[in-house]
């Protein structure tokens, strides 16, 4: 006896899910490679030829529909630029850490950002935090210092940077809120790769070197595109449902992380490291859940 199909609805959020597990698979290989050239170039040439390819991706992908007048008008172009600033800044302190941080262990400690959206939230969006709220932040913060454990032998300087590019990430994803409804997120994409590409080429040349083989050159060219296709994945999920039920399948990634750091790098996750992870995770997954009981998903 066939099973009956399932409902439209319910194969829209299976698309979501499909998209945003997707992501959790780019995403790794990006920092891989990013890691791979970390030992021959800079940080600030790797994230230059990142944003400039990334903004090359977006401009082809929505400028045949928008054009490019349309995708660069904004009615808080202060804001963008902020936007822009924070994720250039996020981008160049993960990648400078990823150098001396093994995958798993870099995924693990930017799962920190919803925690650190949580805290922003109160003074920047007026938001109370609430007790349960509260205690899951704590939780996670507890996971993060099992997974860096600050004072032991293991402990490596670059994870405070993993922690810093995550505070940027969600001061990032606050100043997003403020101008979802007044750009349409084609010119919020855009804006946030121009200004890490303009700033970039302007510091580049400083930190230049010329790349040593086609296979660098390759590589070099392919982080905009394994970046943009990671990010049209997450914006693609979103629209087939609804964030409180896609976003838990973004700590994907950590798994993404392990596979593609024990192939690239031999890297194997600690029993530590498997545990602040878990804690972390979760403390997130429960700040989501509040969150969709506080505001109710629409049907889509």
């Amino acid at each position: 006896m066939s099973s009956a199909a399932p409902p439209a609805r319910e194969r829209r959020i299976l698309l979501g899910i499909l998209f945003i597990c997707l992501s959790g698979a780019i995403f790794p290989v990006m920092n891989g490679l990013v890691k791979l050239l970390g030992a021959s170039y800079e940080s600030t040439q790797i994230v230059w030829a990142r944003t400039l390819g990334h903004l090359i991706f977006m401009v082809a992908l929505f400028a045949p529909t928008s054009g490019l007048t349309g995708l660069l008008r904004t009615t808080k172009l202060p804001w963008q630029i902020g936007r822009g600033a924070l994720l250039l800044l996020s981008t160049l302190c993960f990648f400078s850490a990823v150098q001396f941080v093994p995958l798993a262990k870099a995924a693990s400690i930017s799962f920190t950002s919803p925690l650190i959206v949580t805290i922003l939230a109160v003074p920047l969006l007026g938001e109370r935090i609430g007790l349960h709220r509260l205690l899951a932040v704590l939780v996670g913060l507890v996971g993060v210092l099992i997974v860096i454990r600050p004072g032991s032998e293991v402990f490596q300087w670059a994870s405070l940077l993993i922690l810093c590019s995550s505070a940027c990430y969600g001061l990032y994803q606050i100043l997003t809120r403020q101008v979802a409804g007044h750009d349409s997120p084609e010119t919020s994409v855009v804006y946030s790769a121009l200004v890490g590409t303009i700033m970039t080429s302007l510091a580049v040349p400083f930190f230049w070197t010329t790349p040593a083989s086609l296979q660098d050159i390759a590589i070099l060219a392919s982080l905009g595109i394994f970046g943009g296709l990671g990010h049209y994945c997450v914006a693609r999920a979103m629209t087939y449902g609804p964030a409180n039920v896609l976003s838990p399948f973004q700590y994907f990634q950590l798994i993404g992380s392990v596979i593609v750091g024990y192939l690239m790098f031999s890297e194997m996750p600690d029993f530590f490291t498997w545990l602040g992870s878990a804690v972390i995770i979760a403390s997130g997954l429960f700040i989501g859940w509040l969150e969709s009981r506080r505001r109710p998903a629409a049907a889509i």
